[in-house]
């Protein structure tokens, strides 16, 4: 039976049509069921209580748990790893501590592109790292602890959550800038045993998020010297900058929701503005402001664009320092 051509162009339009209302129909949906949000640390640190923080509230917008669910190891890479390689059905989300593209400085081979296998979705915060000490260290300021690294070259020893974390990278700007030589030991997180080594005198000193250290400064029960942002950090302003004594320092760091690629933008779209008007609310800045976080969000692209700048700004940084990760 032939159709007529009036029948055949709306049949044929119609059946175009089909894909496109497929997955708006599956974003109307969506979600039925709990979704995970991965992130690469262990609990107990700061990017798992900011995983926490918006997942409890993602939950309450979406009428659905969202499970942080730990997949720590190698830097954070492990959970972006597997978000690559999970369903891009909207019910996998990962927390990105450092940009994607980094890691293919980090590693020799990945088994994911970490552009092209992970889609943005928004950055959820901002934040420093923080340089601390024990109380019982004789370094009272950065100053002192430039001038006592610069005597005793190699001597001091530094903690951070990992190879490749923003801790880790941090210090290895300030080595650079400040003219020292300092050693990494790289803990599986700040839970895992970083914060006892330096109580106890294992290590020297420690650079890691605010999230992780800035409640013990403030209890006192370690010494933050100073943090890395060029200036004062809103969240944390009774701390000075590492740049007043190594002028031209900063490094500044970013928490950001991923997806695996060829999620539905429909569900993208969703996620991007639930978070984005999540941001704003007042308790949300309230629960971020003891983790040292700053509150911030951008679109997909504006998300990408920056994680491009961050790999232009680490990548030769990894290479010069000769940094790999485990």
């Amino acid at each position: 039976m032939k159709l007529g051509r009036r029948r055949f162009l709306h049949f044929a339009a119609g059946t175009i049509a089909l894909p496109a209302l497929s997955r708006i129909a599956r974003a109307q949906a969506w979600p039925s069921r709990v979704v995970r949000l991965l992130v690469g640390f262990p609990p107990g640190g700061g990017a798992d209580a900011a995983c926490r923080v918006i997942a409890n509230r993602l939950s309450e917008i979406w009428g659905q748990s969202v499970v942080v669910e730990n997949r720590s190891g190698a830097g954070g890479n492990i959970a972006l790893d597997a978000a690559a390689h999970a369903p891009p059905d909207g019910y996998t989300l990962v927390l990105a501590t450092v940009a994607p593209p980094i890691y293919s400085f980090l590693f020799g081979s990945l088994g994911y592109d970490p552009v092209a296998d992970l889609a943005p979705v928004s950055m959820i915060g901002e934040y420093p790292n923080i340089l601390v000490v024990s109380n019982a260290s004789p370094i009272a300021s950065t100053r002192e602890y430039i001038a006592y690294a610069r005597a005793n070259p190699g001597k001091l020893t530094f903690a951070s959550p990992g190879v490749g974390t923003t801790g880790h990278l941090s210090a290895e700007l300030f080595k650079r800038t400040a003219g020292i030589e300092i050693i990494h030991v790289p803990y599986r997180g700040v839970a895992a045993g970083a914060m006892t080594d330096l109580l106890t005198g294992r290590v020297d000193s420690m650079f890691n998020t605010t999230g992780s250290l800035l409640q013990s400064v403030r209890a006192g029960q370690v010494r933050g010297l100073g943090v890395s942002s060029g200036r004062p950090f809103e969240t944390a302003p009774e701390l000075p900058s590492l740049a007043d004594a190594a002028p031209g320092y900063e490094a500044m760091w970013w928490y950001g929701i991923y997806v695996p690629a060829k999620t539905p933008d429909p569900i993208v779209r969703k996620m991007n503005g639930d978070i984005v008007a999540m941001l704003v609310e007042p308790e949300i800045k309230r629960r971020f402001e003891p983790l040292g976080i700053a509150p911030a969000s951008t679109t997909p692209m504006q998300l990408a664009a920056r994680a491009r700048a961050d790999a232009e700004l680490w990548g030769p940084v990894i290479k010069a320092e000769n940094i790999r990760g485990g």
